[in-house]
């Protein structure tokens, strides 16, 4: 394996993952332990790692498979490559967007694409709601010390205006805390 051939495989993910990273991880699988470069163990725990750090988890697998195989330039490669077919589209799209954004097929289909996104962020919100809040154990129905941390933290982000890094940060006192 060179660093060609690594580039074109993560290139490959990248210009094929819609959906997601976890969409990248399941293209990653076959051509990096299919191949024999890792072991399914090392890729598992790669992927362990790569969910728990900040930042998108298909792009820090990426980066940790690159750097496993590589080292700091296998990692600048299977992340450039996994990275580039986005941005391409993004330069594209911002190019020329201007000259078409008031078209009306253009301005239909993000009439369209507004009110979808937010129903999938409210699904996803109200999902991690019902993990947390509701019934997060077979003891409780609802978890109070949750809900009021959640009551606190809508309050403080809405009416309080608070940064949301605070929020978090608060969240993670609260979880050594209270959990």
């Amino acid at each position: 394996m060179t660093l060609f051939e690594l580039f074109r495989i993560f290139f490959l993910v990248g210009l094929f993952t819609i959906g997601g990273g976890l969409v990248a991880i399941a293209l990653m699988y076959e051509p990096i332990v299919g191949a024999g470069l890792i072991t399914p163990q090392e890729f598992y725990n790669m992927v362990a790692v790569s969910e728990s750090t900040p930042g998108p988890i298909g792009i820090n697998m990426a980066t940790y498979v690159g750097f496993k195989l590589f080292g700091a330039a296998g990692s600048i490669i299977t992340t450039a490559g996994t990275v580039l077919p986005s941005l391409i589209v993004i330069v594209i799209i911002a190019k020329y967007f201007a000259a078409f954004h008031t078209r009306p097929l253009v301005r239909a289909a993000f009439f369209g694409l507004r009110p979808a996104a937010a129903g999938m962020i409210a699904v996803a919100a109200a999902k991690v709601y019902a993990i947390t809040i509701v019934a997060p154990s077979s003891a409780n129905f609802v978890a109070v010390p949750q809900a009021i941390f959640f009551c606190a933290a809508t309050a403080a982000l809405f009416a309080v205006k608070f940064h949301p890094l605070f929020i978090v940060l608060g969240g993670a006192v609260f979880g050594i805390i209270f959990l």
